[in-house]
């Protein structure tokens, strides 16, 4: 049984879920939502939430101040005083069987979450299972406990863990190309949105036509 089928999903309380374009602009295709339905950005001077993994944006309105894009956060029903990813469907009660939480976009879900708690070796690019602390945040709040145990080999599918390991790779390596264009001269956080929009919307260019050859027309 998986690890997250009983779950309450501390993983998605505790952590600030920093997302990719390709992220954004599928749950706005998926679920038609708007971008400041669910994103945001959050203040990041110690690299916390980045983790080396999801790049630093500078916006016109605070330049100073590096910030990752990632999903909102609202305050939990179900532990008072916590709070909770915006797409966290909660159980009824803070423990039981009843307890158990689910993400409600699953299958939408961000490149972060699809491959917890999976990343790639520093050298020989090999996937490995990091270890994960019994708290995702400090205090004692028991909806901020994470895994009931360490994760195993078994518990990872060897197939979809290590394709969405290399496409969470390569998007968020993507993503940090565009912080660096963003970033040489930053721009309005209101405007964000409609810049990931053109730079997704060109992402794939063609070959010149002397290169392509002419379909007949039928």
């Amino acid at each position: 049984m998986s690890l997250c089928q009983d779950c309450h999903a501390g993983c998605c309380r505790s952590f600030a879920v920093p997302t990719t374009g390709a992220d954004i602009l599928t749950i706005m295709g998926d679920l038609k939502l708007d971008f400041w339905d669910f994103a945001c950005r959050w203040e990041d001077r110690d690299g916390i939430i980045a983790r080396n993994y999801a790049p630093h944006f500078r916006f016109q309105d605070d330049p100073d101040t590096p910030y990752v894009v990632c999903l909102k956060h609202v305050n939990s029903q179900q532990f008072s005083g916590t709070t909770r990813c915006l797409f966290l469907k909660e159980g009824s009660q803070p423990s039981g069987p009843a307890a158990k939480s689910s993400c409600g976009i699953y299958g939408s879900r961000p490149a972060a979450c699809r491959v917890f708690p999976l990343k790639f070796a520093a050298a020989g690019d090999l996937p490995i299972i990091y270890d994960i602390p019994a708290k995702g945040r400090e205090g004692h709040e028991k909806a901020y406990d994470l895994c009931k145990r360490q994760w195993e080999v078994s518990d990872v599918n060897p197939i979809e863990a290590v394709q969405d390991l290399a496409v969470a790779k390569y998007e968020m390596e993507f993503f940090t190309q565009i912080a660096q264009v963003w970033n040489r001269n930053p721009g309005d956080w209101l405007l964000f949105p409609q810049f990931l929009e053109i730079v997704y919307e060109n992402r794939v260019t063609r070959e010149t036509p002397a290169a392509v050859p002419q379909r007949r027309a039928a």
